[in-house]
């Protein structure tokens, strides 16, 4: 009888605050502290109810909070255990919001004020059974309609949704309906390779491009300009744009310049 006494004493279950911060290094003590001061931690992520975030995982942050708190804990420094960790837990619940959570950084001040009106307004849908008056909400807040309205449109940019969503009546998905694919783009990188492959012609078959596609020079014209015949320039020309023809249409296929 007395051997289970013993055995039973020895579970931390059945030591006293006390005992248990002197030999808090024990990973049992250490368990059995957070399981007496998890409803702290609970009631404190309460407080963060949010539309973007799963209670459950609130209530982990907040846990989180509650086991840097017990490893902390100074029993000598002369507070009790909830009005140290509190702050500790409140401090790592405003960081994931912050730093995790939110996919826009706001001023602290803002964010601050977000959570106040957040926390005031889940309380006083409890107390009031409806959804409260934004009125109702900025005086427990202790903000001006003006703020109110302000840290609504920063908790609104905090989550942007995305351009997928439903369809419409007409079986369209959202992001079908915004934007169009934007012509001058194509235009854009076929003149950028269009240049590219230029410059990898001989300073003679540019000047050919040119008096022919700049100057709007005729083949004759061309020819009579650089001393040659009318069939010499179309061959050339014509061996040139199939080179460049390469050059643009298959990049991946580098031949030597012709003429080289």
């Amino acid at each position: 009888m007395k051997a289970g006494r013993e055995a039973a004493r020895s579970s931390p279950a059945l030591w006293s605050e006390e005992e248990l911060w002197h030999r808090r290094e024990q990973p049992a003590v250490r368990s059995e502290l957070a399981r007496r001061f998890l409803p702290l931690a609970r009631r404190i992520a309460s407080r963060y109810k949010s539309r973007v975030e799963r209670s459950d995982d609130i209530v982990q942050v907040a846990s989180l909070g509650l086991m840097n708190a017990i490893q902390r804990f100074d029993p000598k420094a002369g507070s009790t255990f909830p009005a140290f960790a509190s702050p500790t837990i409140n401090g790592e619940l405003k960081r994931h919001f912050r730093d995790r959570v939110s996919s826009l950084r706001l001023p602290r001040s803002l964010y601050e004020r977000i959570g106040r009106i957040e926390s005031a307004t889940s309380e006083l849908r409890s107390q009031l059974g409806r959804e409260p008056s934004e009125a109702e909400v900025a005086e427990a807040a202790d903000c001006t309609p003006s703020e109110l309205d302000a840290a609504r449109v920063g908790f609104d940019s905090r989550h942007p949704e995305a351009m997928q969503g439903d369809d419409d009546s007409e079986g369209h998905a959202l992001e079908e309906k915004v934007g169009e694919t934007e012509k001058g783009y194509g235009i854009t990188e076929r003149r950028m390779t269009a240049g590219k492959a230029l410059k990898q012609l001989n300073p003679r078959d540019r000047d050919l491009i040119g008096m022919r596609y700049r100057e709007r020079m005729s083949q004759s014209q061309i020819a009579d300009r650089i001393g040659c015949s009318q069939m010499q320039v179309s061959r050339r020309l014509k061996h040139v744009l199939n080179y460049l023809n390469v050059m643009t249409r298959e990049p991946g296929d580098r031949e030597t310049p012709p003429g080289r």
